[in-house]
């Protein structure tokens, strides 16, 4: 282990142990403290899943890293007003790494505000797309880009969310890029329904999700 690797796993160790005595001090804020439940329990899963795939330590740490940012800026736009807009979350997620909007990604979607958790999970998604798309695909090319539209469609007593991720750029064999945690933890923790199609002119990403009191609300 070298000598940043351990620091960053002191940092996460010494982070977790103050969030726990921040859930133990009975006079905090209720709500508080059932986010900060919410918040270790995902970091829980985010560090065992990306245990699960072997690579050395520097790698791992790495790739952690990387999860946990995109967790905490979603935590932390969430913060200021207790809700987080869709179109905001994928803007920085994709400028994170340098898709400018307007540039390289092109977003279209009514306003759509998403609860801190479902918020979190998804910034996970795409952030393994976006990851993704710069090692893999369209974000490869100053020439590719990245098209992300959404609708509301009404649905019963729920606002349905279907969004579309849409590469253009090189195509890639099918089945090249793998399904991450973020990918899985959309039907698990959300209720969400991804699917990921290999098209002759790049990769195309799907999401339908129930916009209940739980995840969020759209305005038409």
């Amino acid at each position: 282990m070298t000598e940043i690797d351990a620091c960053y796993v002191a940092r996460l160790e010494a982070d977790n142990l103050r969030l726990r005595r921040l859930l133990e001090q009975r006079e905090g804020p209720r709500e508080l403290r059932h986010r900060l439940r919410d918040t270790l329990a995902l970091l829980r899963v985010i560090i065992r899943k990306t245990a699960e795939t072997p690579r050395d330590l520097s790698s791992y740490v790495a790739h952690l890293q990387d999860r946990l940012d995109a967790l905490a800026r979603a935590q932390a736009a969430a913060d200021v007003t207790g809700v987080m807009q869709l179109h905001d979350l994928l803007s920085d997620e994709l400028l994170r790494y340098t898709a400018r909007e307007g540039h390289q990604a092109h977003l279209s979607g009514p306003q759509v505000l998403l609860l801190p958790r479902p918020a979190q999970v998804l910034s996970l998604a795409i952030h393994e797309l976006a990851v993704n798309a710069l090692e893999h695909g369209a974000l490869r090319s100053e020439k590719g880009r990245i098209h992300i539209d959404w609708t509301i469609k009404n649905q019963a007593q729920n606002a349905i969310l279907l969004l579309t991720w849409k590469e253009r750029g090189p195509p890639l064999p099918s089945g090249e890029r793998p399904r991450g945690f973020g990918f899985k933890a959309l039907p698990r923790e959300v209720g969400g329904e991804p699917h990921l199609a290999f098209e002759q002119d790049g990769l195309r990403f799907t999401l339908r999700l129930p916009l209940t009191d739980q995840i969020g609300s759209a305005t038409l």
